[in-house]
């Protein structure tokens, strides 16, 4: 009796495992394609149609290690006005922030990697100031930064490069 209740489960088994298997494959071709083919420019930002399009922008941060916006939509080609406010009450030196526009394509935690290094800079590395379209200086707690910059059509991953920051303090900017 037991024997019949074991071959109808492994049977069952065996045919989702089949199934799943494929079904992987399939999935792994598709996503390769659709990642050879697309393009920063191109890319869909999930939530974009919800983000009102402005090209004057404040982001707080804070003791959290949180930006209170982390998906931004301006118009490409004009200029930018962002200004960084650090609402926080920790001391520069353990929860500073600053807010760094990275170019498109540019490896984050590499970025971040050789930002730890540069603490003189502001958490800036010189050695990287081409992966960079924009940043505000390191910002203590009370302090604010204005920056102004013109982005090209793309899609840029804005970061905090205080170490062990960019982790959790990162978003997006839609330049359309």
């Amino acid at each position: 009796m037991k024997r019949l209740f074991i071959f109808p489960a492994v049977a069952i088994a065996l045919s989702l495992a089949a199934c799943g298997g494929s079904e992987n494959k399939n999935t792994s071709t598709d996503t390769e394609e659709t990642s050879a083919t697309e393009t920063p420019a191109t890319e869909t930002v999930p939530g974009i149609e919800n983000v009102e399009v402005s090209n004057t922008i404040v982001v707080e941060s804070n003791d959290q290690m949180k930006f209170d916006k982390e998906l931004l939509r301006v118009k490409a080609g004009e200029t930018v006005t962002l200004t960084l406010k650090n609402v926080g009450t920790l001391p520069k030196e353990s929860m500073g922030h600053n807010l760094i526009v990275l170019k498109p394509g540019v490896d984050v935690a590499t970025f971040a990697g050789e930002a730890t290094g540069a603490a003189d800079a502001d958490y800036i590395p010189k050695t990287s100031l081409s992966s960079i379209a924009a940043h505000t200086k390191l910002l203590g707690p009370g302090e604010e930064d204005k920056i102004s910059f013109t982005l090209e059509k793309g899609v840029y991953t804005f970061i905090c490069s205080f170490p062990g920051h960019y982790g959790v303090m990162q978003g997006k900017i839609v330049a359309e």
